[in-house]
């Protein structure tokens, strides 16, 4: 893999694409929990619920190429009950607008 490069107080520190992968996951997933721990968007928002799902998604595949079982556990567990969120979130949102064009 290739690595990437950060600057970190005047020196670099190597990261792999597998590295930039897994923290653009994690970031995501911290961005979400934070934005709901502010009250800035609530854990059934569609945001919170999308936010999550590419997060986890995101640092599976990262866990996936690491080859590191009990992360890619962990982060497909997320992913689905993530799934599983957005599609409750979707069923109800239809009902709702169902039954106010009635």
């Amino acid at each position: 893999m290739l690595p990437f490069f950060i600057l970190y107080n005047s020196n670099y520190i190597k990261m792999t694409f597998t590295d930039l992968i897994g923290t653009i996951g994690v970031t995501i997933l911290l961005i979400a929990y934070f934005l709901n721990l502010i009250h800035k968007i609530k854990n059934d928002s569609l945001a919170y619920l999308l936010l999550n799902f590419m997060g986890a998604a995101i640092a599976c595949l990262a866990s996936i190429l690491l080859k590191y079982w009990p992360f890619i556990i962990l982060e497909g567990c997320w992913t689905i009950v993530s799934a599983v969120g957005l599609l409750t979130y979707f069923r109800r949102d239809k009902k709702f607008i169902k039954n106010v064009c009635k």
